[in-house]
């Protein structure tokens, strides 16, 4: 088992803790909601790495950044690996429906598998699972809590979000 070294960021969502091997991120835990993510027994704290991450995460939340480009640590499933590539395609300000992500991985009978790849989903906002809402539009579950997903959302259209996004 290779390292794991981690750091906390101070966000406009939070305080957010970011973890990985040093060179590339592996999670991004939430301060909040079922993506709160605790240090292990074995990981190292390291207050200097992951400065790219913080960089790009910073831009991201000034409203510069619509794009991130970081090394990433993604392990999964064949199937949740699958959800979120594609959930890395849902271009910033737009979203998508459970069963439209389904459809777009050539599953389109698996929108509650494609649900709980979301919520597993171990390096959100880089890989914008906040983007993906019900297909009434609801914004439904989400690691760091609905008020955080709302946040995202209103960030990245600015004046448009309110508690029934539109689907694009």
């Amino acid at each position: 088992m290779s390292e794991v070294l981690y750091t906390y960021m101070e966000s406009p969502i939070g305080r957010l803790l970011l973890a990985g091997d040093g060179k590339r991120l592996s999670c991004i835990g939430f301060p909040a909601g079922k993506g709160v993510v605790t240090p292990r027994p074995h990981w190292r704290r390291d207050d200097d790495a992951f400065g790219r991450v913080k960089d790009q995460l910073r831009e991201y939340f000034d409203g510069t950044r619509q794009e991130f480009d970081l090394p990433l640590d993604m392990r999964g499933t064949a199937f949740q690996l699958a959800v979120w590539r594609e959930l890395a395609r849902i271009p910033y300000g737009e979203t998508i429906s459970y069963g439209e992500l389904a459809r777009r991985i050539g599953q389109p009978e698996a929108s509650r598998a494609v649900g709980a790849a979301n919520g597993a989903n171990p390096i959100p906002i880089v890989i914008p699972c906040h983007r993906v809402i019900g297909a009434n539009g609801s914004l439904s579950g989400f690691g760091g809590g609905i008020e955080t997903k709302k946040r995202l959302l209103a960030l990245e259209r600015p004046g448009t979000i309110d508690d029934q996004p539109r689907l694009l």
